[in-house]
């Protein structure tokens, strides 16, 4: 679900851009959602088309993370995600000349997690849609702010690349499943609010070789990577302050994204939910208010950045599936403490499914534990 995140908040975002703050009267008080599309029910998909941007929406992310491996086994992992934040609703956007003028603002995230070497790290960039220096497009896909882009290179097959203070994640992917949609075929309610919802597909499998460069020394890594894109127009519902967030690679081919939101009460929202995919792509909606996914947590750990307290390990059960798996956290300290702190980690999966062992990786990610995203809005 990755996310109604709204981190890419207007006024995070018009400070951090030097130059587009001094269009502030675009949005000095924020961007209301009204005027905006909004996301009312299911949709038609056209891919490869949709894999681009959908800028009459106010808010857009493209979400990539991975389990990679080098051949003597040293395993990383990685968050590479874009997000789009629209200045001004469609009808109230005007043609300028300049090549500067802004219409969209960009917001990225790069981490990279080497579990052997023991260390996090995590960077971000911020910039407008203009002049070249971030954007997205559909077809040919591609995505960019400055030289962090994710782009198309041939069949269902995608080039990524990402650098910073010596950290440099550049990878080939190849899909090996075709777009899951999340929800109702991609519509995914968020609150009982009209609107308050988004659309959402997933890659679930990506076929990934390349390279990691971490500490001055560059590794030939291979896995799998995870890519969500979901646009919306939309916020928290009152009284929803985060959410815990899973995207899984089983062994055996099947693939699982479920997440809770949480309520400021301690509760569980009832619109929470995720998908099931095999190994052939047959996918399937599971449901929190059905009981068709138990997440329970087995352990914590304490952040001494932001002193926040977050889950650090799971057990998670599908009944319908006969799956039980139990999910630990690679590296403890995945705590991203950038304009919003959120955990953000990859994970390692063991467990059982239809009686047989089954062992993965995956994501994980936490927001509302360092402050509420209700706050946000």
């Amino acid at each position: 679900m990755k996310r109604l995140i709204m981190i890419v908040i207007s006024g995070l975002l018009l400070a951090a851009c030097g130059q587009a703050a001094a269009e502030a009267s675009l949005i000095s008080e924020g961007v209301e959602p009204e005027g905006f599309t909004r996301a009312d029910g299911p949709r038609a998909w056209d891919f490869p088309a949709d894999y681009g941007p959908h800028p009459d929406y106010q808010t857009e992310w493209w979400y990539y993370t991975g389990n990679l491996t080098s051949p003597d086994g040293r395993h990383f992992g990685y968050q590479m995600t874009w997000f789009r934040r629209a200045v001004e609703p469609a009808p109230e956007r005007t043609e300028r000349e300049s090549d500067w003028a802004v219409e969209q603002i960009y917001l990225a995230h790069f981490a990279v997690t080497d579990v052997g070497g023991g260390t996090y790290q995590a960077f971000e960039r911020f910039s407008r849609g203009a002049a070249d220096l971030a954007g997205a497009q559909g077809d040919p896909y591609r995505v960019w702010l400055e030289d962090w882009y994710v782009e198309t290179i041939g069949p269902e097959t995608y080039a990524m690349f990402a650098e910073a203070e010596g950290v440099t994640l550049d990878v080939e992917m190849v899909s090996r499943k075709e777009p899951v949609l999340q929800g109702e075929q991609g519509y995914s309610q968020k609150g009982p609010e009209p609107g308050n919802a988004s659309y959402y597909y997933s890659l679930t499998r990506l076929e990934t070789t390349g390279t990691i460069t971490v500490d001055g020394e560059t590794f030939e890594v291979s896995g799998m990577s995870w890519k969500d894109h979901e646009f919306s127009t939309s916020a928290l519902s009152d009284g929803q302050i985060g959410w815990d967030w899973f995207s899984i690679q089983l062994d055996d081919g099947t693939d699982l994204m479920f997440y809770h939101v949480r309520r400021e009460d301690g509760s569980i929202d009832r619109l929470s939910k995720g998908s099931l995919s095999d190994a052939q792509g047959n996918t399937r909606v599971i449901l929190y208010r059905e009981d068709d996914y138990i997440i329970d947590v087995t352990d914590t750990w304490t952040s001494r950045e932001t002193g926040a307290t977050y889950p650090a390990g799971w057990e998670v059960t599908i009944p319908s599936a006969d799956m039980t798996i139990t999910i630990e956290p690679l590296l403890a300290d995945q705590e991203l403490n950038v304009s919003y702190a959120y955990w953000e980690g990859a994970v390692r999966v063991s467990g059982t499914h239809n009686g047989q062992p089954v062992s993965g990786f995956g994501y994980v990610e936490l927001t509302g534990y360092a402050s509420s995203m209700e706050d946000q809005f």
